[in-house]
């Protein structure tokens, strides 16, 4: 909707000025509170910076807290481990009981410590004497121990007679692991070794706990930053990193340990916001404060140009504005208005119900549409109503009607925009009625191509006539007629006389001059006509016609133009199947009753149409005949959107040709 606002100023508008600062002081006062404000805002974010350091600070602080608790409890657990596998290899030394000591406590030892993969007991040449778990069979030789750095850890731990640690190792799957050695020894004697696998990515996932890797990720490497194994439940890049030893196994093996950035805390984003959007608005504080001072300089030249540029507005200006208060007092005309009226400005500002220009004739209407507007109901698109020139000259007005809102936002009454829309009308009225001659014509048109058929379908009629009148006086001749022998005849006379007087008629209607009228009709009706209208030239020219019409309400419509548009396209139908064998010339109409239209079609198995006239088919004196008139399909389009239904061309898929065309129109079922 259309909003206005309107001021008001007399034409020697006094500006009252105080005396001005000087401009030297007047900068220093500016800048003076926009210096403060910057050295406010520059100590806050300082502040803000230092207490991000420090929280950083405090972050890693906890991260080596963190990390050297889980440096010591995987330390506690690799001691612990290799105190029970020295207690191991030493019930090992039993030679008596080594195999079924071996089975006891390395079946104990992989079950209660889930960080260990595999045991194996190995004798002194490397050859596996038996294995916890595996499904492989003691005697057969397992390559699990066959990288050289096991068998360097092997040769040192037998060597040193101490548990050793080899270094890591991939295997299956880019798996690592490391092994520890334990040697076992008989009164002295080396007699074997027992081995722990340790799969280095077990080792995280049972002794780092959950809690952990919630705030951690944890790797271990080497001094060449090759990954051995991670854990990790959280996802993107690490804020800070720590790394340590990771002694045993060592071999250069490191924890590292990255933290990632916990949630920000929103109070101090809040703060940051805050402090920035302060800053914000005492900066625009300052640029409004001197915005206004330099306004103030320059204002009597700002209204002045305000005014020229109002004025200049009002004067170039076509269409009429007027404005009303809540009360329906007029308050502002433009000279558009005035022109339109007849009346001066002085004349209509500040008048009441009833208005000058209102017509008299009209009074009630007018004050009605006046209550109306006042009451916020104006039409959205517009009204029309009857004015009166000061001459006393009616014209047509068409009045769109907004609310006034005033600088303050608050609704202070209407402001309208008037158009004389009498030439308009008036043009309009001559098209539609060049329009409805335009249509008469068509029809004149049509039924003078037809005039040769109709002649010949009167002929037949007449003819018959007058030899049944012959047969009349024939038989009134003989002396022993009687009136028995002359009724066939003249009931005869009488079938063909009404046979005539049918076909006149059709004529009769289907070519006078009358205005559209929308009336309820059957379709049925319509198509019966239009086809007792084209059943010679449709013999003549070889077409059957087939038509199905199902049960269907009476439709709001007017009579004459559905025959000529149903005319137009079934003589259009025959036109195109000129060139098509007789056993396809097939013309169907077909009738469906859809949601709430009737669809009408006109299926042929002509020539089609081309692609690239298909949108010009419906464009006024567009032909392809070589004596047509190029504005029947443009008529039928018309009288279809005059029924409020759609008229439309598109191939003819059922056609037995290939080719073909429908047209087709939808009616609405819509009450009259």
């Amino acid at each position: 909707m259309l909003r206005g606002t309107i001021s008001y100023m007399t034409p020697t508008a006094k500006i009252l000025s105080e005396k001005a600062l000087p401009a030297f002081s007047t900068r220093w006062l500016l800048a003076l509170p926009k210096l403060g404000v910057v050295l406010l805002l520059a100590a806050l974010l300082a502040l803000l910076w230092l207490l991000h350091l420090n929280e950083i600070e405090e972050e890693r602080a906890t991260l080596i807290k963190d990390v050297l608790w889980l440096e010591q409890n995987l330390r506690f657990h690799l001691d612990s481990d290799e105190e029970q596998l020295q207690q191991f290899a030493a019930d090992m030394s039993n030679l008596a009981t080594q195999k079924k000591t071996f089975r006891l406590r390395a079946s104990h030892l992989v079950k209660n410590t889930p960080e260990i993969d595999q045991l194996m007991w190995l004798n002194p040449e490397r050859k596996v004497i038996d294995a916890l778990p595996s499904m492989t069979p003691p005697d057969a030789e397992i390559e699990a121990f066959g990288p050289p750095v096991t068998e360097k850890a092997f040769d040192t731990a037998r060597r040193l007679g101490k548990q050793v640690y080899s270094e890591p190792f991939f295997l299956e799957k880019n798996r690592s692991f490391i092994e520890t050695a334990t040697p076992i020894f008989h009164e002295g004697h080396f007699i074997g070794m027992l081995v722990a696998v340790y799969p280095l990515d077990t080792m995280l996932a049972n002794l780092v706990p959950w809690w952990f890797t919630e705030k951690y990720k944890v790797e271990i490497i080497d001094d060449n930053d090759i990954l051995y194994a991670t854990k990790t439940h959280v996802q993107g890049q690490s804020s800070q990193t720590y790394e340590i030893p990771f002694d045993p196994p060592g071999y250069g093996l490191k924890l590292r340990i990255g933290s990632y950035k916990s949630n920000d805390n929103p109070l101090q984003k809040l703060l940051t916001i805050a402090i920035i959007a302060l800053a914000a608005g005492v900066f625009w504080s300052l640029w409004v404060v001197r915005d206004l001072m330099q306004k103030r300089s320059r204002a009597e030249e700002a209204l002045r140009a305000e005014h020229a540029f109002r004025t200049a507005m009002e004067d170039s200006l076509t269409v009429g504005m007027r404005a009303r208060d809540l009360k329906g007092r007029v308050i502002y005309v433009n000279p558009a208005f005035c022109k339109i009226t007849g009346f001066s400005s002085q004349e209509l500002v500040g008048s009441t119900p009833p208005m000058p220009y209102w017509a008299p004739e009209q009074i009630d209407e007018s004050y009605a549409m006046h209550q109306a507007v006042l009451a916020g109901q104006a039409p959205v698109d517009g009204f029309e109503m009857t004015f009166m020139r000061k001459n006393g000259e009616r014209f047509n007005a068409l009045v769109y009607e907004a609310k006034l809102i005033d600088g303050n936002g608050v609704h202070t009454g209407w402001m309208a925009s008037v158009l004389d829309v009498t030439e308009r009308k008036r043009a309009e009225e001559l098209a539609r009625q060049q329009q409805e001659q335009l249509q008469f014509t068509s029809r004149l048109v049509t039924m003078g191509e037809m005039a040769s058929t109709l002649a010949h379908e009167l002929n037949q009629p007449l003819a018959a006539i007058a030899s049944y009148n012959t047969g009349c006086l024939n038989l009134l001749e003989r002396p022993d007629c009687t009136p028995q022998d002359i009724r066939p005849a003249l009931e005869k006379v009488s079938i063909q006389a009404q046979r005539a007087g049918k076909i006149i008629r059709r004529v009769h209607d289907f070519v006078r001059k009358s205005e559209p009228k929308r009336a309820p009709c059957q379709l049925a009706e319509v198509v019966d006509d239009c086809l007792g209208f084209v059943e010679s030239d449709a013999r003549k020219r070889h077409v059957r016609i087939e038509c199905a019409m199902p049960e269907m309400p009476p439709i709001p419509a007017d009579r004459l133009m559905l025959e000529q548009v149903l005319l137009n396209l079934i003589r259009n139908a025959m036109e195109a199947m000129g060139n098509t064998p007789e056993i396809h010339r097939t013309l169907r109409i077909m009738i469906k009753l859809e949601d709430a239209e009737l669809r009408v079609s006109v299926a042929d198995q002509g020539c089609g149409i081309a692609p690239e006239i298909r949108d010009k088919l419906f464009t006024a004196f567009f032909t392809t005949k070589p004596e047509g008139m190029g504005v029947g399909l443009s008529i039928c389009r018309s009288i279809i959107e005059f029924h409020r239904g759609r008229l439309w061309a598109e191939d003819n898929p059922n056609s037995a040709t290939g080719t073909g065309t429908i047209f087709a129109f939808t009616l609405p079922l819509e009450t009259a």
